[in-house]
């Protein structure tokens, strides 16, 4: 979860100097969201099943 979380900062960042167009951050930032809604899931999941 954390790694996918330094991605969507790298993202910001990387968009903020420049590096990153806004229309290739606005396509990449949902599915950073998405995927970490799906960690969430499938660790609660994990959790529930102990």
């Amino acid at each position: 979860m954390s790694s996918a979380c330094e991605l969507e900062y790298t993202l910001l960042l990387a968009k903020d100097l420049g590096m990153l167009k806004a229309p290739a951050y606005e396509a990449l930032a949902p599915k950073v969201a998405e995927v970490k809604r799906m960690l969430a899931s499938f660790i609660k999941k994990l959790i529930a099943e102990r």
